[in-house]
């Protein structure tokens, strides 16, 4: 169903744009079959990368992918600046004169915001510096690193290769404690991964990760290989599931909300990781940033989650916050402190507007009077 509406979208997108673009000066010299021409060898390009995608084509599947999802990408970002021109001309019934030229300009937005949005999502993700106060933390624990990185969306060599850099950060931040949020695996088979460069990475606490919705979409067949290559490498799955790290610190692990709704599972990841655990203070790992209020009340002092990728490409965002009210950063909601990455990757275009993506370096504060 999700394949169909990107589809739909794309075509209806691609369509518009060609029928306001042909009046535009940009446009003036070509013929409306060549710029329909054009539409059809882009909308074949997009559909060659729905069939293809993910299946091993090499170096030509890797191609038809970026090309493929990037015109999605590419055509979101030229019709929002087409439908601004729209919204300013009332759809050409004013400003008649000048509507063509404007919706030339807005061609001409459209490309610049692609490039810049392009350059964004190549470039590697920043470290976003917090301090937490965490309850109930021993002052013995006081000064702990926390390093959490979500949505690498490793789906080719080629995010191998650009996260093996993010390795390499983590790696420099001496962490005593490492978790991954989830989605960091997308239709990849790991099996030349740097499994080395993970597994030198050193935590005192360990190293733990959850699974995101991608991982854990088509059940336990899929994120195996990821998830092998993970547990090789040094780190435990935790699945509405907890563990004292150290006297006076648990943390905890739930499976995938957005997956949990879809499937309509039996449970409540919530109450079953949380009820009956030590006391201490607690941190939560959540894919999905959905229950932070639960998660408060049942005294959770800090929640990690990712999964928004802060709507990716603006200005998404403010639609991707209707459905995920904590779309990005920091949040106080009520006692706990909700953290929410952008993720470290990105999910279909390779793409940003604007911020880059982050990795989330926390370290944990004990109250005073505690320990």
């Amino acid at each position: 169903m999700f394949g169909l509406v990107l589809t739909v979208s794309y075509t209806l997108m691609l369509a518009y744009l060609l029928w306001r673009a042909a009046s535009t000066p940009v446009l003036a010299g070509f013929s409306r079959t060549s710029i329909w021409g054009l539409g059809a060898v882009l909308w074949g390009c997009f559909m060659e990368m729905r069939l293809l995608r993910h299946q091993d084509l090499g170096t030509l599947g890797e191609a038809v992918d970026y090309l493929g999802m990037n015109l999605l990408g590419a055509g979101l970002l030229f019709t929002v600046a087409m439908f601004v021109v729209e919204l300013v001309t009332v759809f050409g019934f004013f400003l008649r004169r000048w509507s063509a030229r404007l919706r030339g300009g807005a061609l001409v937005v459209g490309a610049v915001l692609t490039v810049v949005a392009l350059v964004q999502g190549q470039r590697d993700p920043v470290v976003e510096s917090h301090e937490v106060m965490l309850p109930g933390l021993p002052r013995e624990l006081d000064g702990t690193v926390l390093l959490a990185v979500s949505d690498a969306h490793i789906g080719s060599p080629g995010d191998a290769q650009r996260f093996s850099r993010t390795i390499e950060k983590l790696s420099s931040l001496r962490p005593d404690l490492l978790v991954f949020l989830g989605d960091m695996f997308d239709g990849y088979e790991p099996s030349s991964f740097e499994v080395p460069a993970l597994s030198l990475i050193e935590a005192r606490l360990g190293k733990w990760f959850v699974l995101g919705n991608h991982e854990a979409r088509s059940g336990e067949g899929t994120w195996g290989s990821g998830g092998n290559v993970l547990r090789v490498s040094g780190f435990e799955l935790l699945r509405d599931s907890r563990v004292k790290v150290a006297p006076g610190l648990i943390l905890a692990g739930i499976q995938d909300l957005t997956m949990h709704r879809r499937r309509d599972l039996p449970g409540d990841p919530i109450a079953q990781t949380l009820t009956g655990r030590p006391e201490g203070a607690t941190v939560l790992l959540s894919h999905t940033p959905w229950q932070a209020e639960r998660a408060a009340e049942a005294g959770v002092g800090l929640m990690l989650s990712g999964h928004t990728h802060n709507g990716q490409l603006w200005p998404f965002g403010y639609l991707v916050r209707l459905v995920y009210p904590l779309l990005t950063g920091r949040y106080q909601v009520g006692s706990m402190t909700a953290i929410v990455s952008r993720g470290a990757g990105t999910w279909g275009p390779t793409m940003r507007l604007w911020p880059r993506g982050d990795i989330l370096l926390i370290t944990l504060r004990a109250p005073r009077g505690e320990g």
